[in-house]
């Protein structure tokens, strides 16, 4: 199968230049292609799943993806998809995050033996000469075209603006691509919708330069079906870095995803076939909830590796007396299927902890303070609120005062567990 095919049924792709021309050109061998990332953090998040599963999707198809990390571009901002400048980011800055994303990219993506490649425009870019540019570069551009661009007219009409720096972003990314296609004979770029102006003009200028035919992907903005951003919660983003995101939150985000989405999200955030998940329209009750549980499974196996996966499914399990999944339901998922033996083990899994003294509960800690501590809630007044309208647990009774005293006559097999709604947990374990 052509890996577009696979593209398409999965639900990748939005846009795609020389339709029948790209196709013919995906099935004639291993082709080079690429996918910029902004390394303006140390991690990636769940927005960013989309581009990497279909560079692993290229990758299993014979291709060669390249992770073109934006340390030049970095240093400038995009102004795509943004009605304010970026913050601008020191070349310290940039390094230490590019680190940060090769690791996470590593999870979804064999680097080894240049099967992969991860590079950096700082290379090329920083070495860039002014004059020498806009004489090679810069009169292949119109900038009547230029400002019609979406990313542009966006800022244009904002408040703020659109200044001379962000303006030559486009030239930047689109010499990327030239300069990809140079080195590695990359004439395939993908992207979120939100960059078809950019790719096209990186497209137009390889045609002007090297007179050859260059492609572009577009992937759509991917949402809920109660349309809120992917990887969006009152949390914040679900990052793909453990030190923010924990592997046990990152699976109870899949694990809330909403029934109308969930075959959606198992062809886009795994890999397990597409036969499989066809018959998830069929899929009602507790086998529903069942298909929840392999999709959050395999998509932390995949960000966090299958230990990480094993502990977040049987912390959800203690808590939640998780049913076993039946070998009918996604036979190809290695989700723990095995009948439970043993109802006394308590284990709580990967839920979030916290290390307290016997010494600091001596006093006692207002359960409103302790529940802001401990990151169940924003603030305090966030907290009294969830202790307010009946939605805080301690050791599962429910709290009924907000300011109730939190101390050694709580502790249980050393031990507090707190809860703040029906899914979200976090133990505190007592130290002496």
């Amino acid at each position: 199968m052509n890996v577009l095919d696979t593209l398409f049924e999965r639900g990748f792709i939005e846009k795609t230049t020389h339709d029948e021309d790209l196709r013919r050109f995906l099935s004639k061998g291993s082709a080079p292609c690429y996918i910029g990332f902004d390394p303006t953090a140390s991690s990636l998040h769940i927005g960013s799943l989309v581009p990497i599963m279909s560079l692993a999707h290229m990758q299993r198809h014979g291709h060669q993806p390249i992770a073109l990390v934006g340390g030049g571009t970095g240093l400038v901002g995009d102004p795509s998809g943004k009605t304010e400048m970026r913050q601008l980011l020191t070349e310290e800055e940039v390094n230490k995050n590019v680190l940060g994303l090769k690791k996470q990219l590593s999870r979804f993506i064999n680097f080894s033996g240049d099967k992969a490649l991860l590079l950096n425009n700082a290379d090329w870019l920083t070495k860039i000469e002014y004059i020498p540019f806009l004489r090679d570069i810069g009169r292949h551009f119109s900038v009547n075209r230029m400002v019609k661009a979406e990313s542009y007219k966006v800022r244009l009409e904002s408040e703020e603006g659109l200044n001379f720096i962000e303006f030559n972003y486009m030239l930047l990314q689109a010499y990327d691509f030239l300069e990809l296609c140079k080195q590695n004979n990359c004439r395939i770029q993908m992207g979120g919708s939100d960059q078809w102006g950019n790719i096209v003009a990186g497209i137009d200028l390889i045609r002007r330069v090297r007179q050859q035919t260059a492609y572009g992907i577009t992937f759509p903005l991917i949402t809920t079906s109660s349309g809120v951003k992917m990887g969006k919660t009152a949390k914040g983003a679900v990052w793909l870095d453990p030190e923010r995101t924990s592997p046990y939150e990152y699976y109870q985000y899949w694990i809330n995803t909403d029934d109308r989405d969930i075959a959606r999200f198992i062809a886009l955030f795994t890999f397990l076939p597409m036969e499989e998940v066809n018959e998830v329209e069929k899929l009602t009750g507790a086998d529903l909830n069942s298909a929840k549980g392999v999709l959050a499974f395999e998509a932390t196996k995949l960000a966090h590796g299958n230990d990480a996966a094993v502990k977040a499914y049987q912390g959800a399990k203690s808590m939640f007396g998780t049913r076993m999944v039946s070998k009918e339901i996604f036979p190809s998922s290695t989700i723990p299927r095995e009948l439970e033996t043993d109802t006394s083990d308590k284990s709580t899994g990967d839920i979030p902890c916290s290390d307290f003294t016997v010494a600091q509960l001596k006093e006692g800690i207002p359960a409103f303070k302790l529940f802001n501590r401990v990151g169940l809630s924003k603030s305090g007044g966030a907290a009294r609120r969830l202790i307010e309208q009946g939605g805080a647990y301690i050791n599962g009774r429910r709290v009924e005062v907000f300011d109730c005293m939190i101390n050694m006559n709580d502790i249980e097999d050393m031990a507090i567990l707190l809860r703040a709604g029906k899914k979200r947990y976090h133990k505190i374990v007592i130290k002496k």
